[in-house]
């Protein structure tokens, strides 16, 4: 068997193996992470992580099948080690970068929410009174006759 199949093979095994279980770890450690963003709505949290991952897998395994031509040929074992780590530190690079533009994305929407939810007064303002002449929202209230 040519030495550059054998490349073929062995880069496409460890790109799958490592998208798998980075997959499987971020979807797993995730789900707490959407549900605070999310505002406690752990449904949507669940089919949002299940997106995520989707997306995820077919961005990655679709970079990795791109990826697996050599342009040159793998004569030694010498080369075939430097070709694979090559492809595979390409493969972790661009799973680390996913990884770290999903959690940016996610947190944006997070401190978002936690914004409005500070803006938001917790109980309606009492004993407010409306502006007409000579009234505005600082002035005393009228005297009870």
């Amino acid at each position: 068997m040519d030495l550059t199949v054998v490349a073929y093979v062995i880069y496409l095994l460890i790109s799958v193996a490592l998208t798998i279980w980075v997959a499987r770890t971020l979807s797993r450690n995730g789900k707490v992470f959407l549900a605070d963003v999310l505002h406690g709505n752990e449904k949507l949290a669940d089919a949002v992580n299940h997106l995520l991952v989707v997306g995820f897998y077919l961005v990655n395994l679709g970079f990795v099948t791109l990826y697996l031509k050599n342009s040159d040929g793998v004569a030694d074992a010498r080369q075939l080690f430097e070709a694979l780590s090559v492809k595979v530190g390409v493969v972790l690079l661009v799973l680390g970068v996913m990884h770290l533009g999903n959690v940016y994305v996610l947190n944006k929407i997070r401190r978002r929410g936690l914004m409005e939810r500070e803006q938001t007064p917790p109980v309606s303002p009492q004993g407010w009174v409306g502006q007409g002449p000579g009234q505005g929202p600082w002035a005393a209230p009228a005297p009870r006759v």
